[in-house]
This record gives structure tokens, C-alpha cells and sequence, in this order.
């Protein structure tokens, strides 16, 4: 979904198609563009999740915090985009919203390559705070393009970056699969259903991203982690911004009953258990 679609073009491809062309025109404004990634600090996606105060909130006792996977592609691809002498890309800052206890994260992402980061000091209570705190800083800190990922392993909410796009008025690309710079344009690709989506957009822009967006995420490397030490991280006082949201509960799911074990020659048990049971005949 794009927030604003002035001065973009589209094309679509559903298989099979003929080969398709389509005019091209300068995208990028700036020789030495900027990227910014935004990082979400979220429990280790093995952590086994609990809650307290009578199940209202987030039990963080034990609990490993990691880089969230659809940030740690973004960031991925916002490094190789800087990688490629033939990118006009000068810079990668990582801008998180969170406390102390998010620095360990931010580090990592330091190691795996960006030049410097930026924390907003300030617990990310709602999708509307988080996406309010992190406007304000790209209205003082000019960015090319902005990377979000397209939502978080904790909540999936899927609600940053298009609030993020709409408080600072810029074009915003949503399920984007490939992010290219070739000289003065800038390619963006979709995922859409029965094929891909082929955008053409100015800058700047936020880019929501997912799958696709590149092989792996990059793992730092030693020297990565030393270097990552010198690297600035700027803390930043929060700006006004009330959540719109809360939780009042959570509940876990029902636990899985144990596996039962069918004779293979049993056709009709088993039969009459994916019939009773499971419902799925």
C-alpha cells in the first residue's frame, strides 16, 4: 500500500507476461544519500513467554533480547546497499525507540555495520508511540530513504512504518521484496498476488519491508563487534506522544495434546481421528 502516490509509477507483472518495458526517470535527489533503519528490540523468538501481575504484562525475568528479524533484514540490505561502490549510499543509522536495556541490540547492529545509532529514550508502550517518537527525530535528522521492517515478532502489528510515512507526509512502499539503486533511480519491488509489483518513487520515502528483501541476515563479525564499541549512539529525550492503545490481558494458547502414535496398517483409526479429533476431513 502506498500512503501517497504522487510521482510514482507502477508496474505489474503476473506470470506468464511477455517481456515489459517501461520509461525510466531520476529518483534520487541526493549524490551522498542517507538510509535509516528502524530497529525493534524483541524477545529471542524461542523465549519461553510468561507473564505477570495477573496476566497484564510481559514477564522480562530471563528473557534474551534480539534484533528483530524483519529490522535485521532491512538493516542487511541497507548495509549492502552501502557496500556497493556503484550506490551513491554514504550512511546507515539505526534508530531505536527504548531504554537502557535495548543498548546490547543496538550494538549488534553497529557490529553487523551500521555507521551509528540513535535511542529514544522511552519504553515503546504502542505502535502510535513508537512510530510519533521516531518521526520527530526524522524531522531533525534529514534521511534518503527510511527501512522499517513490515511488522515485529513480538506483537505483529504491522502499524510503524505506515504511521511512520503518514506523520512525516512522505511516500511510503509496503511489502517490499528488492530495493535497488542503479546510478540515479532508485527500484523497488512487491510481492502482490500472482506476481510482483515494480515501484518508481522519489526520495525521500519509507520502505516497509519483508522476506525477500535480501538472502540472510548478516552476522557481525569480531572485528565488527570490536569497531562496534567506538561507534557513536546518541541518546535523545522523548518528545510528547500519549499511546492511543493498551493491553488489558494476555492469555497463552491451549496447550497441544500429546502426539498419538497409529499402527500403519490402522487406516480406519486413523481415519476416524482426523475426522473427530483433528476436523480437518
Amino acid at each position: 500500500m502506498l500512503s501517497h502516490d504522487i510521482n510514482t509509477e507502477f508496474l505489474y507483472i503476473c506470470q506468464p507476461q511477455p517481456e515489459l518495458t517501461y520509461v525510466k526517470r531520476n529518483t534520487v535527489k541526493n549524490i551522498n544519500m542517507k538510509l535509516a533503519v528502524c530497529l525493534g528490540n524483541v524477545p529471542d523468538t524461542t523465549t519461553k513467554v510468561k507473564f505477570s501481575n495477573n496476566n497484564t504484562a510481559f514477564d522480562r525475568t530471563g528473557v534474551q533480547w534480539i534484533i528483530n528479524p524483519w529490522d535485521e533484514l532491512a538493516l542487511t540490505r541497507a548495509i549492502e546497499l552501502k557496500e556497493d561502490s556503484g550506490n551513491p549510499v554514504d550512511t546507515v543509522t539505526v534508530i531505536t525507540v527504548g531504554l537502557m536495556d535495548a543498548e546490547p541490540t543496538i550494538r549488534k547492529a553497529l557490529a553487523i555495520g551500521a555507521d551509528n545509532a540513535i535511542r529514544i529514550n522511552v519504553e515503546p508502550t504502542d505502535a502510535y508511540v513508537v512510530a510519533a517518537q521516531l518521526a520527530e527525530q526524522f524531522k531533525r535528522n534529514d534521511f534518503d530513504i527510511i527501512l522499517c521492517g513490515i511488522e515485529s515478532s513480538d506483537y505483529n502489528g504491522f502499524a510503524v512504518g505506515g504511521m511512520l510515512a503518514e506523520f512525516l507526509d512522505y511516500p511510503s512502499v509496503s511489502a517490499v521484496s528488492c530495493l535497488t539503486i542503479t546510478g540515479n533511480d532508485l527500484e523497488i519491488t512487491r510481492d502482490i498476488d500472482g506476481g510482483k509489483e515494480i515501484v518508481q518513487v522519489e526520495t525521500p520515502l519509507v520502505a516497509i519491508v519483508q522476506k525477500g528483501i535480501t538472502k540472510e541476515p548478516r552476522i557481525p563479525a569480531m572485528r565488527g563487534i570490536m569497531m562496534a564499541r567506538k561507534k557513536p549512539l546518541e541518546v535523545v529525550e522523548p518528545t510528547d506522544a500519549e499511546a492511543l492503545t493498551e493491553f488489558s490481558g494476555f492469555e497463552l494458547p491451549q496447550s497441544k495434546p500429546p502426539c498419538k502414535m497409529i499402527d500403519a496398517e490402522n487406516v480406519k483409526e486413523l481415519v476416524e481421528l482426523l475426522q473427530n479429533e483433528a476436523k480437518i476431513l
